[in-house]
């Protein structure tokens, strides 16, 4: 340590002579000598000398002062601290979670916010419906029939103080960066300070929290999706779709219904047995047949979220779906669409053509784009065998209700459909006859059928959706003439040719007045509507988008149906036909195009023969069988 100190007065010797000769130099005693600074060699004269420096004394005693009020300013603050939290319970919330909403719903509903002086308005209330904290208005008006509910939410980087149960409560809510992902996102975290020492407080905030999320969602289930970062993000809530508007066979609704309540009872017998708590069903059918709405409405009868997996995310891989399927909470409805279309290829392991792949649209996203187009979207890493172990793998999550939606059941795997992944597997069929009756009545009977006798032709009710039909509405609404006298004998006939022709449009027209119907005469038109539509021809989705065109007019929807009918049929058989065609003409072309190949291949290899006289090409073509024989 001396001689460290030592080196360092020896290099600032030079400085502080010159410094001393200066001084010297400004004063009035010429003839005075200066003689050089000597440095002590040993360590306390050396400390003696730089005390012997009144700045560094006076900065060392302000070190030293300055330190000790720091140490005993963080020690206090520390103390007061601890003392503090010993009587406060401090939660925090991040919004990847449930309870997040939970707590964002209770808050909402607060009286005190109404009260706030900073807030942020927002149109995400979080399923919060109370008048305390939408903004006030006439449902009559026509604005907020269409506009969407304002709610008074915490600001971020605001605390806010309220009283719980007469105990002190502070609310922070805060943005703070996603770490370790390629995507720089940020999500908000909520934190709530009680004053309490007991924990039953918290969790009977909670408790309360909960029960006011789950009154506003009564009438609705949440939906989520798995985002970039591989963790489940809630993206909205939806209405819950009443049972009795899925038209199926008789027995299906039941049997899917039925099994779901009983496997989500029966928990403790599964472990008993050491059966791994999970169930699987398999819906596969015709497009538009009703899988995806039977689902949707199983999932709200038995109150659960529905969580949807799509295999064909970009970026998702083995190790990202078992993530997903892992962190699904313990009751849920976890939904697989189209569980053929996310691959490449098709999901069997005994089929090796490749030309009969998932989906037909799947082959076309792997082609190259021409006239210099985009490149596709790189496809789906997700292999079966990662599929299978995240199904029913060792770490797969329990409790879970798996539904897997495909158009082609013959291109799964059986290892993928055994039991233990897909427990159930129902068909899903063209509509019948019976299911289009109860199509057509579900369309017209009135929604307050109880006040309507089945006998009594006479009594009419409105089929929901109120009011009387205008006069040109109520034309439409009555059965067509079986003569054309009427039409010859209107008063407008006469100057019909001067009127502008009628619009051509295409789709759904969407008039909001209805007719007057017996359920008796509804019935009626039901049963001669599913005589004219043919068994197993047409898709629910097919009939529906047609009893739409038609929505207010029962007798029209009818009358017009075998026009339709022979019409749809017609198209589709003329697609057929072209599809057809096109299939052989690719064919042809394909035949065409390999012996075109086959033939330049035989000309490359003439071509590659030496070239030789014609006698010894004779002599060798000779000699040949008789070296063979040989």
């Amino acid at each position: 340590m001396a001689t460290y100190l030592q080196q360092i007065l020896g290099g600032l010797a030079p400085l502080l002579n010159s410094t001393v000769v200066e001084v010297t130099n400004t004063t009035s005693l010429p003839q005075a000598t200066v003689a050089p600074l000597a440095i002590p060699a040993d360590l306390p004269s050396l400390i003696s000398l730089l005390f012997s420096f009144s700045a560094l004394r006076d900065w060392l005693k302000l070190i030293v002062l300055g330190g000790f009020v720091e140490t005993c300013r963080r020690v206090i603050f520390t103390q007061y601290t601890k003392f503090v939290d010993a009587f406060h319970i401090t939660a925090t919330f991040d919004e990847d979670d449930a309870s997040y909403e939970w707590m964002m719903v209770w808050l909402s509903k607060q009286p005190s916010w109404a009260k706030a002086r900073d807030i942020q308005v927002s149109t995400n209330t979080y399923g919060a419906n109370s008048n305390t904290v939408t903004l006030e208005g006439d449902d009559s008006d026509e604005y907020n029939k269409t506009s969407r509910k304002l709610a008074y939410l915490p600001s971020v980087s605001m605390t806010y103080s309220l009283w719980y149960k007469r105990r002190y409560m502070t609310i922070t809510r805060t943005l703070q960066d996603t770490t370790g992902s390629y995507y720089s996102t940020k999500h908000n975290i909520l934190q709530i300070s009680l004053l309490t020492r007991s924990h039953s407080l918290l969790l009977g905030l909670l408790q309360e929290a909960r029960n006011e999320y789950m009154a506003a969602q009564e009438h609705k289930m949440c939906v989520w999706v798995s985002d970039v970062n591989n963790s489940w993000r809630h993206v909205g809530c939806r209405a819950k779709r009443p049972m009795n508007s899925i038209i199926l066979e008789p027995g299906v609704k039941d049997l899917l219904l039925e099994d779901a309540r009983d496997f989500l009872d029966s928990k403790n017998w599964y472990a008993e047995r050491g059966i791994p708590f999970r169930r699987g069903y398999l819906l596969y059918g015709v497009p538009g047949s009703g899988k995806t709405s039977l689902i949707h409405s199983i999932a709200g009868e038995l109150g659960l979220d529905i969580y949807i997996i799509s295999l064909s995310r970009v970026g998702l891989d083995d190790s990202s779906l078992d993530a997903l399927i892992n962190e699904l909470p313990e009751r849920c409805v976890a939904l697989m669409e189209d569980i053929d279309a996310a691959f490449t290829r098709t999901l069997n392991r005994d089929d090796d053509d490749t030309s009969n792949s998932g989906s037909s649209g799947s082959s076309d996203a792997n082609k190259t784009p021409k006239n210099g187009g985009p490149p596709p979207l790189p496809s789906s890493r997700v292999s079966l065998s990662g599929l299978l172990n995240a199904l029913d793998g060792i770490g797969a999550q329990e409790g879970r209700i798996l539904f897997a939606t495909t158009n082609k059941h013959t291109s799964l795997d059986p290892a993928l459909c055994r039991p233990g992944r897909m427990d159930l597997h129902i068909e899903f069929r063209l509509s019948s006859k019976y299911q289009a009756r109860e199509l057509f009545k579900r369309f017209y009977i009135p929604s307050n059928q109880s006040g309507v006798e089945e006998d009594d032709d006479d009594e009419t009710a409105d089929s929901g959706y109120g009011g009387s039909p205008t006069p040109s509405e109520a034309a439409d609404s009555t059965p067509p003439s079986p003569s054309g006298s009427n039409a010859s004998e209107s008063p407008i006939s006469e100057s019909s040719s001067l009127l502008p022709a009628p619009p051509v449009f295409f789709g759904n027209r969407h008039v909001g007045r209805a007719p007057k119907l017996s359920k008796r005469r509804v019935d009626e038109l039901a049963m001669k509507f599913s005589d004219i539509i043919p068994e197993r021809q047409f898709s629910m989705a097919t009939l529906q988008g047609y009893l739409m065109m038609h929505k207010i007019n029962p007798f029209v929807a009818v009358a017009g149906a075998s026009d339709w009918v022979e019409k749809e049929l017609s198209d589709r058989s003329k697609r057929e036909k072209e599809k057809k065609e096109k299939a052989e003409k690719e064919k042809k072309v394909q035949q065409e195009k390999e012996a075109k190949e086959k033939e330049a291949k035989e000309k490359g290899k003439d071509k590659d023969l030496p070239t030789t006289h014609p006698g010894e090409r004779d002599k060798a073509i000779q000699v040949t069988p008789t070296q063979v024989s040989s």
